[in-house]
């Protein structure tokens, strides 16, 4: 059979990896594929030549838009990152009777309903394993591995850099603004973090994530997204001595009212596998009703471990490309017709147990206080750890956990909390997982 032509946009981390592979191991993914993968087209501004293989016979150039309108380029491989001019180069290959190929989490949590409509349309494939955890093949597991399970719901540690700094924080009793800029130094958080440390990458792989467990259509706009710059080290210690740890969670459940979507700080039973995933790893916890729990660990993130996932999908898309485009997995895990608008729930309707951190003057009646508020909107508490206040200071630390309630019953609560006279900082909430089976 005749080789299959790809282009390549990008020779950064990603693409770099991607083109080192698909040489490193030519041979065997011929094997696997029946046919060879050749890189014939490359578009990149800027690239380090001597950290790529040969580049003899491949046509190098700055204008990605050469490559998607090239007549011999049979997959175009988007390795750009961002928005734009990402979504107009991948429509155009599209348009032009391409598959594309892309590790665009942003790309595809914004635009990939759009992305997905054109590309069912021509008969083309879109594959995009490498959008969420890196090398981590969490969407083949869901969309075909699990494919005969209804998801209940999928917890992950989808970003490293907010995992690397809660581990530090709780190994090593640092603070945040300390371990950051380590994460800077060491290349593992951006100059701006912004899209790292409060949530909003985990949020474009959530959104995915969600659409092909749920069969729903992608609303990252819907994700509820906090980050993790507020956590502090005691936080850190005091859910250590509840038995607890804290990880920076995308969550998303099917629930009678509707499907959650929401990432946030969480605590976790350390006993739990997914608590002791720490570093820069990551890892996803699906449950299915016929399987049960599944984890899936791995790197998140790097040259190679991204690379995987892409060339694998460059191994998918060349065995079917003859296949008829109708008999081919769906993009979104669940036929185009067969999508459905079941409601996003609000974080108001969202219900889970929560941990709280109060500061509060050393005077009498205050605990009742507090609990009588707590009461009043029905929470329940489960436990409680009073601090003596630190020498010559008159706040007192107090720590509760409670039980399952609606996140506008706690808010509620909270206000009222926080009106109250000897409360002298605002209230610090944690939302806790049991992620029982």
């Amino acid at each position: 059979m005749n080789p299959v032509n790809i282009g390549l946009m990008g020779l950064g981390t990603v693409g770099g990896g991607t083109f080192n592979v698909l040489a490193r191991n030519a041979k065997e993914i011929t094997r696997r594929v029946g046919r060879e993968i050749n890189v014939t087209h490359v578009a990149a501004r800027e690239y380090n030549p001597d950290s790529l293989g040969s580049l003899e016979g491949i046509k190098i150039t700055d204008d990605a838009y050469q490559v998607v309108n090239d007549p011999d380029v049979d997959i175009v491989v988007e390795l750009i990152g961002g928005y734009e001019p990402a979504r107009d180069l991948v429509l155009k290959a599209i348009a032009n009777g391409k598959h594309v190929v892309t590790a665009n989490k942003a790309l595809i949590a914004k635009h990939g309903n759009e992305i997905f409509a054109a590309a069912h349309d021509k008969g083309v494939m879109v594959a995009f394993e490498a959008a969420v955890a890196g090398g981590i093949p969490i969407i083949k597991a869901i969309r075909e591995g699990l494919a005969a399970n209804q998801i209940e719901w999928i917890a992950g540690i989808i970003n490293g850099t907010g995992n690397f700094i809660l581990t530090e924080m709780r190994d090593k009793g640092r603070d945040f603004a300390d371990v950051l800029k380590e994460a800077q130094e060491l290349g593992y958080a951006e100059a701006d973090p912004t899209f790292d440390v409060e949530g909003i990458d985990a949020a474009h792989k959530l959104a995915i994530l969600a659409s092909i467990a749920f069969g729903i259509p992608l609303q990252f706009d819907a994700v509820f997204t906090e980050g993790i710059s507020r956590i502090t080290r005691e936080d850190v210690s005091y859910a250590e001595e509840l038995g607890y740890r804290i990880k920076h969670l995308g969550i998303t459940r099917r629930t009678d009212k509707g499907i959650e979507m929401r990432v946030h700080p969480t605590l976790i039973p350390e006993r739990r596998l997914i608590a002791n995933v720490d570093g820069v790893m990551n890892a996803v916890l699906v449950q299915g009703d016929a399987v049960g729990p599944t984890l899936y660990y791995g790197a998140g993130a790097g040259a190679e471990p991204t690379a995987s996932a892409v060339v694998a999908d460059i191994v998918d898309v060349a065995r079917v490309l003859t296949v008829d485009p109708e008999n081919r997995v769906p993009h979104l895990a669940f036929q185009t017709d067969a999508m459905t608008d079941t409601r996003v729930l609000g974080m108001d309707d969202v219900e889970t147990a929560y941990y709280l951190r109060l500061k509060a003057s050393d005077q009498p009646g205050v605990l009742a206080d507090v609990t009588r508020i707590l009461g009043d909107q029905q929470i329940s508490i489960e436990a409680i750890i009073q601090k003596e206040p630190p020498e010559g200071a008159t706040d007192v630390p107090i720590i509760m956990l409670t039980h399952t309630v609606t996140e506008r019953s706690m808010n509620d609560a909270i206000s009222r909390i926080e009106a109250l006279a000897a409360i002298t900082d605002e209230v610090v909430r944690i939302r806790v997982e049991s992620l029982g089976s």
